[in-house]
């Protein structure tokens, strides 16, 4: 039996679940938690989020760029590696019957789109100040946890996920520190 597999795991998840479920048929949270998963496509919503900071200045220009690179290597990183070793088979192969969603091709754990959200949230939060924190780890917070409201993953993944990608997001704020 892995650690994912273990009973603590599993009470959690369940114990997530049925909190979530609470929030799951009122019309607009479905639309905001649907919408958050499928912005968190492909790191859809962060490449957007680093194009609109772009068009502002000229150095957040520069990091427009810099920024959609990281996520590319981030997600390379979380989907063709971290994900790998687990091969955790996610909670329903199309997600929850009332939301339609895409139906991803790696593991369940992490969750990808926990993991992109709170890296982009770090490098944001390292660029931007601790003043637009909330924002960014709001925004986070909404799409990681979407995952496991669509049900496409258990929400261990999405605390996975959220915590890969604060330990990348940490990486990545130290070359960008050390090389400018």
């Amino acid at each position: 039996m892995s650690l994912l597999e273990s009973p603590a795991i599993e009470r959690f998840d369940h114990w997530a679940d049925q909190r979530l479920e609470r929030l799951r048929g009122h019309r607009v949270t479905d639309r905001i938690m649907l919408a958050a998963s499928e912005l968190g496509d492909f790191s859809l919503i962060w490449h957007w989020v680093g194009a609109v900071r772009g068009l502002t200045s000229i150095p957040h220009a520069n990091q427009a760029f810099v920024f959609s690179a990281l996520i590319g290597l981030e997600s390379l990183i979380v989907n063709q590696g971290i994900k790998r070793l687990f091969r955790r088979t996610r909670p329903t192969e199309t997600g929850d019957p009332r939301y339609t969603v895409r139906r991803p091709s790696t593991s369940s754990f992490p969750s990808g789109h926990a993991s992109a959200a709170f890296f982009a949230a770090t490098v944001l939060t390292y660029w931007d100040g601790w003043a637009w924190a909330p924002l960014w780890f709001g925004l986070a917070t909404i799409v990681g946890t979407s995952r496991a409201f669509v049900r496409i993953h258990h929400p261990s993944d999405v605390v996975g996920g959220a915590l890969v990608g604060l330990a990348l997001g940490g990486i990545a704020r130290a070359c960008l520190a050390a090389f400018g």
